[in-house]
């Protein structure tokens, strides 16, 4: 099987790591949203595999677009390290020795910024192939639809993993014969559906007041430990000097430099303690930013946590009331990074913790959110309908299992489907409120609180995944 965990060794990316942090440590697993996609390690000791005996019979996954080149505005500081690595007469020795004849990854700069890299491609086409043999939900010769945000990397990611999923072929003499639908919601900047959305949280005034928080809690914590880390690389050059801002961009070249061409030079120039603290640096953006920090957090991420609890409680094959289309027994979307985060929220995990909420003046080790096992590039929250000799849902987060604190009493830590439909409707959706009234949304033409576009024939545009 091909599986995201071997998917580094399957495109000839695995770079054997000897460095500063130690052969057993990946920066590449501590690099929150620039990490490269990793399977999460095992939460509460739950393993992935099946309990015996179960099936699953129907999934929902809602995953962030696969690996990129950089924001416009990052790539600018890239450009500003390159710069002065360039344009300085220095003596680099050690971990730094490389700096002098480094180059920027990026050979296509009115292009690449902001768009999918080609690990990406191989990220998304590669979840296509696990989820279809692990699941086998999609016969031979039939279509699936995937709905994605409009960006184009989150098209893309959509569209390589619809390619992996499928086997689809490019058909140019029989545009019939292609397969698969992608149905394009819009995207962040121009969000006027609401909750009806794959990027709900763009339309929630309120949710913005507080997303702010996110950069910066993380902003003053990477100030108590950049400089010092500039303090020890600077003791390894002659006739340059670092600053705290350049050991930021050094270190998010890590995982970029990475996923976009196989550099790993900046991955071992920094020690594991200092890869500890950058991501959590990560971790507090996100927690206070989108996760459980934010207080509209869970009023975004309710919405699509209902809707599939109101198809999980049909089941298969069915339509929910006054729906018109029957969603698919794999439910794919494909989002933001920022979008990721609220579904943890709304469904209550990683907050009851002896460290909740995220202290945000030290690390703290003890700790159930990371970010780099839920928001690096093709991070993802899925839901798994599982038949047994009942009917259970699970969650995974990067393919770890993550037992919900209020209902883990079935197989596998799950949690049995009628005791999942009262947590979402009862306890979490008091925890979450209501859409329109929580974003200050009354009286907003238009504006409303749940997501409809899985089961009703709406005004996305539908696009075949095969070219012609």
């Amino acid at each position: 099987m091909l599986s995201l965990r071997n998917f580094t060794i399957f495109f000839g990316l695995l770079v054997v790591f000897h460095n500063v942090a130690g052969a057993d440590f990946d920066p590449l697993h501590h690099s929150g949203a620039a990490s490269p996609y990793f399977d999460a390690p095992a939460a509460a000791g739950v393993p992935l595999e099946l309990p015996d005996g179960c099936v699953v019979d129907q999934a929902a996954w809602f995953v962030r677009h696969g690996s990129r080149y950089p924001e416009p505005g990052s790539f600018t500081g890239w450009e500003a390290l390159f710069s002065k690595f360039q344009n300085a007469t220095y003596i680099a020795r050690g971990p730094l020795s490389f700096i002098p004849s480094w180059n920027l990854p990026v050979d296509n700069e009115p292009h690449q910024p902001l768009f999918l890299s080609s690990t990406g491609a191989g990220e998304a086409f590669a979840l296509g192939v696990e989820l279809r043999k692990r699941y086998g939900l999609t016969k031979g010769g039939d279509n699936i639809t995937v709905w994605t945000a409009g960006q184009q990397r989150v098209v893309d990611t959509a569209t390589y993993f619809a390619r992996g999923y499928l086997s689809a072929g490019n058909y140019l003499d029989d545009p019939s014969s292609n397969r698969g639908t992608l149905v394009v919601l819009v995207d962040s900047a121009t969000n006027t559906t609401f909750a009806d959305s794959l990027t709900p949280s763009s339309s929630c005034p309120a949710y913005g007041v507080f997303g702010g928080n996110g950069s910066t809690t993380s902003d003053a914590f990477r100030a108590t430990f950049r400089p010092a880390i500039a303090d020890r690389l600077n003791k390894f050059l002659d006739g340059l000097v670092l600053d705290a801002n350049d050991i930021g961009v050094m270190q998010d070249l890590c995982g970029f430099g990475f996923e976009v061409s196989g550099e790993h030079r900046f991955c071992d120039a920094f020690t594991e303690n200092e890869w500890l603290d950058y991501e959590y640096a990560h971790d507090l953006n996100y927690y206070y930013g989108s996760g459980p920090g934010n207080p509209l957090s869970a009023t975004v991420g309710h919405p699509w946590v209902k809707a599939i609890s109101d198809i999980f409680a049909v089941g298969p094959g069915n339509a929910i009331q006054n729906g018109t289309l029957i969603p698919p027994p794999l439910i794919m979307g494909f989002t933001h990074d920022n979008n990721v985060p609220p579904l943890i929220s709304a469904l209550g995990l990683w907050n009851s913790s002896k460290s909740f909420p995220l202290p945000i003046t030290k690390l703290e080790s003890n700790r159930q959110f990371r970010s780099s096992n839920l928001v690096s590039f093709l991070g993802n929250v899925a839901l798994e309908r599982m038949t047994c000799d009942q009917v259970f849902v699970r969650v995974l987060a990067n393919n770890a299992v993550i037992p919900i604190p209020e209902c883990q009493s079935g197989p596998g830590a799950s949690c049995p489907l009628e005791m999942f439909t009262e947590y979402v409707n009862g306890e979490r959706k008091r925890a979450s409120g209501d859409f329109v009234e929580r974003c200050g949304l009354e009286g907003v033409e238009g504006a409303v609180s749940n997501v409809m576009f899985l089961t009703t024939v709406g005004d996305g545009d539908s696009v075949l995944v095969g070219l012609d």
